[in-house]
C-alpha cells in the first residue's frame, strides 16, 4: 500500500509500506494492504512502519507522533500530524533529561494549569523515550 506520513514539516515519509501500526483514539490498530476505509484521530504515541513483509523488526521505522488524523482509502494510507519525529532523530539522554525536568514540573505545579502543562510534557518525553528505547533495542538485529 502507499502510505504518505506528512508533518508542518513536510512529507516525512513516503512510499510503500507492508504495514503501519498507529495510535488512535479508540486504540492502537495495525493497517495492513486491503484495509477498508477508515477516517480516525490519532493520539500521541508510536507510528511503526514495515515497508516490506519479511522485513526483521531492526529495519522497522518508529516515529513520534503527538496526534493528528487518518484516512485510510483503497490507494492510498494517508497520516496527517502536527508533528512527526523519526526515532534516529532522537538523543536518548536529551530526552531523559526532559522527561526527569517534567516529572520535578509536575511534582512542583501549584495549580491546575501548572499541572496539566507539566503532565503533557511527562508525556510527550515519555513517548521519545519509548521510541529511543525502540531504535536502540532493534539496533542490535
Amino acid at each position: 500500500m502507499n502510505l504518505e506520513l506528512v508533518s508542518l514539516d513536510g512529507i516525512k515519509f513516503k512510499a510503500k509500506a507492508y504495514s503501519i501500526v498507529l495510535p488512535t483514539a479508540d486504540g492502537e490498530i495495525t493497517v495492513l494492504p486491503g484495509h477498508e476505509s477508515l477516517l480516525s484521530l490519532l493520539v500521541p504515541g508510536t507510528i511503526t512502519i514495515r515497508k516490506d513483509r519479511n522485513d526483521p523488526d531492526y529495519h522497522l521505522e518508529h516515529f513520534v507522533t503527538f496526534g493528528g488524523v487518518l484516512d485510510i482509502q483503497p490507494d492510498v494510507t494517508r497520516v496527517l500530524v502536527d508533528e512527526a519525529t523519526h526515532g534516529d532523530e532522537i538523543n536518548e539522554s536529551e530526552a531523559q533529561k526532559a522527561h526527569d525536568a517534567a516529572l520535578e514540573m509536575r511534582k512542583n505545579a501549584k495549580n491546575q494549569v501548572e499541572l496539566d502543562h507539566a503532565q503533557a510534557l511527562v508525556d510527550r518525553q515519555a513517548v521519545r523515550l519509548h521510541v529511543a528505547g525502540l531504535r536502540r533495542r532493534n539496533r542490535r538485529g
